[in-house]
């Protein structure tokens, strides 16, 4: 591999870095603050926004669109696909047309639920994610065979929080989310929409799951019954 091609692919894991960064700082400091209620527009812009990064996540994956890709070098694919991820990402902060309005602010004894709830979502990424080569994720170390996206690379992973249910990472998010105690539009706009897109794509990834894995995965989902919230999907 070139110099070239290994600057690019850091650079590619730099902004990776960053943009899950700008997301962190803008959901827990900038949509923190309500705004005065703008009208249905801005969420139909923001909307548009999270579909157009939904799109790339979930069609780029189907290994269909990775042939259609040939012309990039197969050791540069996970590379391209994150930088292409960041920079939607961080269009979608940039972008974001605020919405304002607030629905609750919670303090005291609430308040501290709220924040064990957020801190139970955080637990469950961590540990759903414990697995992952932190350069492939990052698109610096080139991806190994599971498609997965949230699994180790080595293959299936049905342990931990995956005994419980087949997309902890998935759960995770929405706890960190929608668990604020201060829940503005903003905040629930872009929970709401980021959480439909993990509900619709969650077909779509299994379909993939068991071509990958065929029988294994089929009594996997046979035993672990629930997808992401146990006893209700």
């Amino acid at each position: 591999m070139s110099t070239v091609s290994r600057i690019v692919m850091w650079i590619g894991g730099g902004a990776f870095v960053a943009s899950l960064a700008l997301v962190v700082w803008w959901y827990s400091i900038t949509m923190s603050t309500p705004l005065p209620f703008s009208g249905w527009t801005a969420l139909a812009i923001d909307a548009a926004l999270v579909t157009l990064f939904a799109i790339h996540h979930s069609l780029f994956a189907r290994e269909w669109a990775k042939r259609r890709l040939s012309i990039i070098p197969s050791t540069m694919l996970r590379s391209f696909y994150v930088w292409v991820a960041s920079l939607l990402l961080a269009s979608v902060v940039l972008l974001w047309q605020p919405i304002g309005g607030e629905l609750y602010d919670v303090r005291g004894p609430r308040a501290v639920a709220h924040a064990a709830v957020q801190l139970f979502g955080l637990w469950l990424i961590a540990r759903s994610v414990a697995g992952l080569d932190p350069l492939e994720l990052a698109g610096i170390r080139q991806a190994s065979h599971s498609v997965r996206a949230d699994a180790p690379p080595q293959g299936l992973q049905v342990t931990g929080p995956y005994g419980w249910i087949r997309h902890p990472l998935y759960l995770g998010w929405m706890l960190a989310l929608f668990g604020a105690a201060r829940m503005t539009g903003d905040r629930l706009a872009f929970a709401a929409l980021t959480s439909l897109y993990l509900i619709v794509a969650v077909p779509w990834e299994e379909r993939s799951l068991r071509q990958s894995f065929g029988d294994d995965y089929a009594r996997y989902a046979a035993r672990v019954r629930w997808r992401i919230v146990p006893y209700v999907y």
